[in-house]
Parts: structure tokens; C-alpha cells; sequence
């Protein structure tokens, strides 16, 4: 295959990785004073890998010998990446100013470029080690973002908790790698996929695919390898949190299913059952342990627990219709996320430090009757309460499952659902009905109310003139592995 052909196809990650490259130069020189320009510049590069995508590198097909997949799939993926990274740059600036007292540094933006650019690789990756490169890009940056407040105790606990967790589960799935390399003896995931097919019941073969999706498992934060999310969303800047609970999410969810349907395809019943179980511990835990939190972002860190084993039943039902119905809940759960982290974020008392207490929110439809209203959409989404989108992307996971003959599978998640509603609904009471508490200072941030609006718009019933167009990208997205 002509060479330029193949840098076309990965340009979003050249994008953004000269981008990186250069602004951290400009950062290096400018000081402080570059911080604005940086971070618009980085809004910029990441539009520009956005409009790359409609060339070569959605449709151009395997690269570099099989080690980059340039499909629909990973440009859809790397929409939602791009724009959710986009969010975390835009919000910064306020809540660093407000929060800290210090203005933000220039090294945010560049981190998180650097980190999508790892992200764009994990979705696009057709080889273990091409896998493994992207997702340590990405965690490395997660890294020193998690800990970016150096004088706040709680963020360095934060990146300290997740760089020795996330070195353990990096461990973990290297091992998981060597194993399949070893027992297949190639790191390409056509190559694994014919040894698993022509295997039999290879006990190396076994443990390897227990290993990989293992260390998978932790960054998604699905359970049992959940047990970062809670202290790292809770210790972390809210807009890095935000970052963490949507970007990253949908790369580790979107990596997840293509390891799963192109290179471990032919074992799906061994991989099933692995899923199957996380998918319901994930929204059991999820759900029971929310239940009594009192801080906002402990319970949207375990929310996003809860939402990821919701996704994880679309993978258990394998097949272009699963593939698609994790992707479409996917598409809505950052949305839905998103949003609520950008109300978190408009939680602040009168010296401007971020309060983060659910009592807080007590009689806000009364104080901040807009800012309540959004939140209450969102809670609601979050739930499954119908018409909002929430609803039909818990449906299409659902529906999935059925059509794969795993019935009772989707009859115990759909009752598991309901588990979690209740400390959604738990705040739309403490918004709506309990006795006000202390207003929050300040008014909304143009940027941060925009965002907010279409975010709240999306998801309501207004929504569903984006439903048939969602509906047809996650399809096409989902044809693309198959």
C-alpha cells in the first residue's frame, strides 16, 4: 500500500500529536502568558483531527501491516473522544480560577492532547502492541492530570492511587498479552483470531483472553477492577474528572469490543461469560453502592460504573447489533455524563471553592431554578426514565441482548436498573423538595451555560431528531468489524 496513503489514514493522531508537540514548545517559551492561546490553539488541532476524519482515516482500511484500523468504527469513537476533550479544555479556565487562585497552566491542554492522540490509537488499533502503546499514551497523561492541582492534597492521593493501580493493571495485561503471543504467536489480531478458531480449547489461549480483558476491565472501571474510579474521580479536578469519566470511557469501552469481535471473535463463549459477569457486578455494585454517598462526584464516579455495565451487555451480545447498541449508548452516556459534571462544576461557595455535597443541591430549583432543571434532565436520562435518551440507549442494549437469545440476561440487567434510579431520583428530591440550603455564589459562565443548554436539549425529546441519524451511524460504525 502506498506509505502517504497510510500517514493519511492515521492524520488525526499526526494532528494531534504535532499539535502536542509544537504548543508544548509554546508553552515552554511563553510561560504563563501562553496558557490562553495554548489552550484555544489545542480546541483548534482537535477540531482539525475531527474534520480528518472524513477522509482516508474512516474508511482507508488497514495500515502499517494490519497494525492501524482506519474504519468507521474508530472514527466514531473518536468523535465522541475529541469532543469530550474539547469540553475539558473549554471548562478549565474558570474552575482553576475560581478553585485555586491560580490560572491554568499551559501544560493542561498539551496533556490532553497527548492523551486523545493515545485514545485515537486505542480505537484504532489492529495489533497488541500497537493496543498497549495507545492505551499507556493515554494513561501516562490521565496520570499527571489526575494530580494537576500540585498544593491539593486530594488530587496528588488521586494520580498517586491511580498511577500504582494503573501500573498494576497495565501489569496485568501485558501478561494477559505475552500469554496470547506466546500460544498464537503473533500479536495481530487477525492472527490471534485464526488461532483461537483453530486452537480448540487451548488452556493458554484461555488465560490470556482472562488476562487481556482483565486489564481492559480497569480501564473501564468496570468491576472487580473498579476500585480507582470513586477516589480518583472524587480527589481529581472536576474538569479532569469530567475528562475521565467520558473520554477515556469510550476509548476503553471501544477497545474492549474490538479486541473482543476481531481478535477473539471465534472464543466469544469463553469471553462471554467473562463479560456477562462484569456487566452485572458493574450495575449491581454500581447501583448499591451510590446509595449512600454524599459526595456528587463519588456518586456519578459510581454511576459511571453502574453505566459501563449497562454498555457491557450490548458486548455480551456480540453480533453488528450489540457492536452498534454499545455504541449508541456510548454516544448518549457522554452526553448524559458531561452534562452533569458541567453542573457539578457551577457548585461553588461565595470564596469560590467547589462544593461537592448532595445536601448542597437542598431547594436549588428554588435559587437556581435553569441549573436545576438541566440536572433533573439529566438524573432522569441517567435513569431510564423515558422520553429522554437515557431510556432508548438502555432499550438498545436491552433489545440486543434479547435478539442474541440471552434473555434472562437482559431481564435481570433491566431489574438491576431499577436500583440505580433510586439515588437519581434521590437528587431531583433534595433539588426539588427539600428546604433551600445557601444558594450557590456567582453566576453561570457563558461557555459553561452553553454547554450545559445543549446538553440538556440532546438529551431531552428534542433529542429524537438526532435519534435515526445516531441510529445509522452506530450501525455503519458496528458493520465495520464484521
Amino acid at each position: 500500500m502506498n506509505y502517504s496513503l497510510q500517514l493519511l489514514m492515521t492524520l488525526p493522531e499526526l494532528v494531534l500529536g504535532v499539535g502536542a508537540i509544537v504548543l508544548m514548545l509554546v508553552a515552554a517559551w511563553g510561560g504563563q502568558q501562553s496558557t490562553k492561546l495554548v489552550s484555544w490553539v489545542s480546541i483548534a488541532v482537535l477540531a482539525g483531527a475531527g474534520i480528518a476524519l472524513a477522509g482516508p482515516s474512516s474508511s482507508g482500511g488497514e495500515a502499517f501491516g494490519g497494525l492501524y484500523r482506519a474504519d468507521m468504527f474508530s472514527a466514531f469513537a473518536k468523535v465522541l473522544i475529541f469532543l469530550a476533550a474539547a469540553v475539558a479544555i473549554l471548562v478549565a479556565p474558570k474552575f482553576f480560577e475560581r478553585t485555586s487562585g491560580d490560572d491554568l497552566r499551559p501544560e493542561y491542554p498539551v496533556l490532553i492532547l497527548l492523551s486523545a492522540a493515545g485514545m485515537g490509537m486505542m480505537v484504532s488499533a489492529g495489533d497488541l502492541l500497537s493496543l498497549y502503546v495507545g492505551l499507556e499514551l493515554q494513561s501516562l497523561a490521565a496520570y499527571v492530570l489526575a494530580s494537576f492541582m500540585r498544593r491539593d492534597a486530594r488530587s496528588a492521593e488521586a494520580g498517586l492511587k491511580y498511577f500504582v493501580l494503573g501500573a498494576l493493571a497495565s501489569g496485568i495485561l501485558l501478561y494477559g498479552i505475552s500469554l496470547v503471543y506466546g500460544f498464537s504467536g503473533t500479536t495481530l489480531f487477525d492472527g490471534i483470531a485464526d488461532a483461537y478458531a483453530t486452537g480448540g480449547h487451548s488452556w493458554g489461549l484461555l488465560f490470556g483472553l482472562v488476562f487481556v480483558f482483565a486489564g481492559l476491565a480497569f480501564k473501564m472501571s468496570a468491576v472487580p477492577f473498579h476500585m480507582w474510579t470513586p477516589d480518583v474521580y472524587e480527589g481529581a479536578p472536576t474538569p479532569v474528572t469530567a475528562f475521565f469519566a467520558s473520554a477515556p470511557k469510550v476509548a476503553a469501552v471501544g477497545l474492549a469490543v474490538r479486541v473482543a469481535i476481531e481478535a477473539m471473535g471465534p472464543a466469544i463463549h469463553d469471553w462471554r461469560q467473562i463479560v456477562i459477569f462484569a456487566a452485572l457486578a458493574s450495575i449491581l455494585f454500581g447501583a448499591v453502592a451510590a446509595i449512600g454517598q454524599t459526595n456528587i462526584k463519588r456518586l456519578l464516579a459510581y454511576s459511571s460504573i453502574n453505566n459501563v455495565g449497562f454498555a457491557l451487555i450490548g458486548l455480551a451480545a456480540g453480533g453488528p447489533d450489540g457492536v452498534a447498541s454499545v455504541m449508541y449508548y456510548m454516544a448518549v452516556y457522554i452526553v448524559m455524563t458531561l452534562g452533569s459534571f458541567l453542573v457539578v462544576l457551577q457548585m461553588r461557595g461565595e470564596d469560590g471553592e467547589q462544593i461537592e455535597t448532595i445536601a448542597s443541591l437542598s431547594g436549588m430549583s428554588r435559587t437556581r431554578p435553569g441549573l436545576a432543571l438541566a440536572l433533573a434532565i439529566f438524573m432522569f436520562s441517567l435513569a431510564g426514565v423515558p422520553p429522554l435518551l437515557g431510556f432508548f440507549a438502555k432499550l438498545q442494549v436491552f433489545v440486543a441482548a434479547v435478539h442474541s437469545g440471552l434473555f434472562a440476561f437482559a431481564v435481570v440487567g433491566a431489574a438491576a436498573s431499577t436500583i440505580g434510579a433510586y439515588y437519581y431520583l434521590k437528587i431531583v428530591k433534595t433539588m426539588y423538595f427539600d428546604e433551600p440550603a445557601p444558594a450557590f455564589a456567582g453566576k453561570t459562565d457563558l461557555i459553561e451555560g452553553g454547554l450545559i443548554t445543549v446538553a440538556a436539549l440532546v438529551i431531552s425529546p428534542v433529542g429524537w431528531l438526532l435519534l435515526g441519524t445516531l441510529e445509522l451511524w452506530t450501525t455503519h460504525a458496528a458493520q465495520a468489524l464484521f
